[in-house]
């Protein structure tokens, strides 16, 4: 299906010649509507945010309460404000006690480049290990350690004394060493094609990391805030990172980033120098209203639970189609493998004529992304496995 892009606006910028096109009037629950009043069911959360679907009424009364309080004020730092406690307060409650304060910003890259600052600031060291396959955002100092090089190559030149290992291999963990500020990694790997490492590795990554006092970063702006069956993805594999990065889902629709770390280590940003690390509308009251209460609607409808199940549901339904070659996924976080790039984009096209949003990969072509809202139904799992499995029939 060929978006007509007759209808984008010549002022906005475009990041692609090929947009869906679509012109959506409103958004609730898993649900997207178009002016023409057709819907259609968002199995991709708009790539990764809406874990809690669109327009949570909870959250909306929160951030309305807000902006009868307050917008913006000053700049990130310098006046106590009760929503940013409050949201960092929630998100503590759910970490280790060696991830105990949180720097708000305003994406999930903006977290990773504050990340990548803060180990060096740490250690005192220049040298970053990142993982093939890897995707951390697409500011100059994420792209440096994303591993796309096709997306990469034109904005060259980079960040230096970036390198990169092979994502669950145990070997390569030996170019960790003592000259190496940090190693930054998902705990499962997303444009990647949902790459999800053994325990094995995730044990010995720490621990070599431990030995050589290099700093652990887990990116979890992808698989954070339930996605993957549990609150957090490096739950799953009994380990704790130096510093956490998280985002998308995180603001429950609203754009956040947010990197934690130990308290001591923070404080590294307060001196030499002074304001090591700023931003004007980090930890934006309004902002951090909506993850304040999308944090306690997680909580309180225990919305993570049945994560599992629902994901397990899907795979039942879709593995045993001929044209699938592999399904990768942890809870509702889905790579289904087909034969090529070309059967992907007939995929992606009927399931949108029939209502249902799939999405691509940026570096795995011949799988198709599914991440669905987490409080998709059963009875909505089994609708879109039917457009799935007809969109297949029909390669």
């Amino acid at each position: 299906m060929k978006a007509d892009t007759s209808l984008l606006d010549h002022h906005l910028a475009q990041t692609s010649l090929f947009p869906f096109g679509l012109e959506i009037v409103s958004a609730f629950g898993i649900y997207l509507t178009d002016k023409n009043g057709k819907q259609y069911m968002d199995l991709i959360s708009g790539v990764g945010v809406c874990n809690l679907g669109h327009g949570n009424q909870y959250v909306i009364d929160a951030i309305k309460h807000q902006l009868d309080k307050h917008m913006h004020i000053m700049v990130y730092g310098e006046y106590l404000q009760e929503a940013q406690i409050k949201a960092a307060t929630l998100l503590c409650s759910l970490l280790a006690s060696t991830l105990d304060c949180c720097y708000f910003v305003n994406s999930g890259t903006e977290a990773n480049e504050a990340a990548l600052k803060l180990a060096k600031r740490v250690t005192g060291r220049t040298r970053i290990l990142s993982c093939i396959g890897a995707y951390h955002g697409n500011t100059h100092g994420s792209l440096s350690i994303s591993s796309n090089e096709v997306k990469k190559s034109p904005f060259r030149p980079l960040l230096p004394d970036v390198h990169f290992m092979r994502f669950n291999h145990l070997d390569d963990l030996s170019m960790i060493d003592n000259q190496t500020a940090c190693v930054i990694l998902e705990p499962i790997q997303g444009d990647a094609g949902i790459r999800i490492p053994s325990t094995e590795y995730m044990h010995a990554l720490r621990a070599k990391c431990d030995a050589t006092g290099t700093m652990l970063i887990f990116d979890e702006i992808q698989s954070g805030m339930g996605r993957t069956g549990t609150m957090f993805a490096f739950e799953q594999f009994h380990v704790v990172p130096d510093i956490l990065t998280l985002g998308k889902a995180l603001g429950a629709g609203m754009p956040v980033g947010c990197v934690v770390s130990a308290r001591h280590h923070m404080e590294k940003f307060t001196h030499n120098p002074m304001l090591g690390h700023i931003s004007t509308f980090a930890g934006h009251p309004v902002i951090c209203a909506a993850v304040a209460a999308g944090l306690e609607y997680f909580l309180e409808h225990k919305i993570v639970r049945d994560v599992n199940e629902k994901g397990n549901a899907f795979y039942e339904k879709l593995i045993g189609h001929h044209h699938v070659k592999e399904i990768r996924h942890r809870g509702l976080f889905f790579a289904i493998d087909l034969e090529s790039a070309e059967h992907v984009q007939k995929v992606v096209e009927y399931c949108l004529e029939k209502g249902i949003v799939t999405f691509w990969f940026l570096s795995c072509p011949a799988s198709f992304r599914i991440a669905p809202p987490l409080t998709i139904t059963q009875e909505e799992i089994d609708h879109a496995c039917r457009i799935i499995i007809e969109a297949l029939d029909q390669l």
